[in-house]
């Protein structure tokens, strides 16, 4: 690999950081902490700061020279609402929080790239170093576009990075296309007639209509949605009565829906809509049908794809930079890339080796509870981040 070096001798600090941030976490909207910790530090380094964007965000402002050239990097912050499993030193101190993503890790691998950029300065334009809140819950990449981020620092191009359990620790993945789903969810309430158990005859019963609700939407997958498109719909919660021998009066659905095109994500939320109200009225019930559109596909910018895969294959080998399956996981970087051109990648965290002793018993997966971040990536990722930003703004437009 050909990483930089005073990145890689800084490795034990830029360790400390992200394990002082993991005993720390902070939920969305939350990150007053870490937000002061990276404001502390990037104040420390000479680097200007904005503080406010979407509320606990961060953005630093790394000039030199007089190009007006400039790119965004962006991390994100925030924990996840979790009790850790982990028993090692650096654990979660605050239970029911807990870094179960890798947001340390993002917030820290941004935080070296910026010591580097800010001593060498091996650039001659604006660098905007992005800490955004609340990727987990509440958008916090909208939030902070809806308070100017874009307008405030103007950008050719943003990037971000994700860690991958699974992919080998050393390896990227990175691919222009839809790489993540939208994130949507849904409620259905059945309205129906309740009565005694005995004598369902005089009643409407919510819960049958439910099910059949249920297997009717996944015909929306087999039968009305193109083989090529990709979607799910997962009905995850359903609640209804709170006596064995009474009928209820109304049953709940709950769930989500995971698309890759704004297409088939319309055709998805007809569909679920016209069946749901049209199965409840079949057996003589009413409908309420609601559906939430979170957050967009992530679709990585052609362009700026196969810019960040040249500085891949040039940091750590092209036999290291793997091509990213599409997944239904989501990321709010998505608002980000709608509006600026860009590139998200995925660094590997390898299987779980990394973990200290005292790790739970689970896989070491994001959003479980016996995750950690992979620290040997912290000088990886920032050595990638630092040459990112460098031969962005030595290249010319167009």
């Amino acid at each position: 690999m050909n990483l930089i070096d005073a990145i890689t001798a800084q490795a034990p600090e830029l360790q400390r950081i992200r394990r002082d941030i993991h005993a720390h976490p902070e939920l969305s909207f939350e990150e007053t902490r870490t937000a002061d910790l990276v404001a502390e530090l990037l104040t420390q380094w000479g680097i200007p700061l904005h503080r406010g964007l979407g509320g606990t965000g961060v953005v630093g402002i790394l000039k030199n020279g007089d190009s007006p050239r400039t790119v965004g990097l962006r991390a994100d912050m925030d924990a996840l609402p979790m009790t850790e499993a982990n028993q090692f030193a650096h654990a979660s101190r605050h239970p029911g929080k807990m870094h179960a993503c890798g947001h340390d890790g993002h917030t820290t691998m941004l935080l070296g790239a910026a010591q580097e950029l800010a001593r060498t300065r091996r650039f001659d334009g604006t660098v905007y170093l992005i800490f955004q809140p609340a990727e987990e819950h509440g958008g916090g990449a909208r939030e902070m576009m809806r308070d100017g981020l874009f307008e405030r620092f103007p950008m050719e191009a943003v990037f971000g990075m994700h860690n991958m359990p699974g992919i080998p620790a050393g390896h990227f993945a990175a691919s222009a296309g839809p790489v993540l789903a939208s994130s949507n969810e849904f409620r259905v309430v059945v309205r129906g007639k309740g009565g005694h158990g005995a004598m369902p005859h005089l009643a409407v019963d919510p819960i049958p209509v439910a099910g059949q609700i249920v297997q009717g939407f996944q015909t929306i997958i087999s039968r009305n949605r193109k083989p090529s498109e990709t979607a799910v719909i997962s009905v995850t919660m359903i609640h209804a009565g709170d006596t064995p021998n009474v009928i209820p009066d109304t049953c709940e659905l709950r769930g989500t829906v995971r698309t890759y095109t704004r297409e088939t994500l319309d055709l998805v939320e007809q569909r679920m809509g016209e069946i749901a109200r049209g199965t409840a009225a079949t057996y003589g019930a009413e409908c309420d049908f609601e559906f939430t559109r979170l957050y967009p596909s992530t679709v990585n910018h052609e362009a700026e794809t196969a810019f960040a895969r040249e500085v891949l294959a040039d940091l750590v080998g092209p036999e290291r930079l793997l091509v990213q399956t599409p997944i239904m996981a989501a990321e709010d970087f998505a608002f980000m890339l709608e509006q600026v051109p860009g590139s998200y990648a995925f660094i590997g965290n390898g299987d779980g080796d990394h973990r200290e002793a005292g790790h739970g018993h689970g896989p070491c997966l994001v959003h479980n509870t016996s995750y950690d971040f992979n620290d040997s990536l912290l000088p990886i990722g920032a050595s990638y981040l630092t040459r990112l930003a460098e031969r962005w703004l030595a290249t010319p437009r167009g």
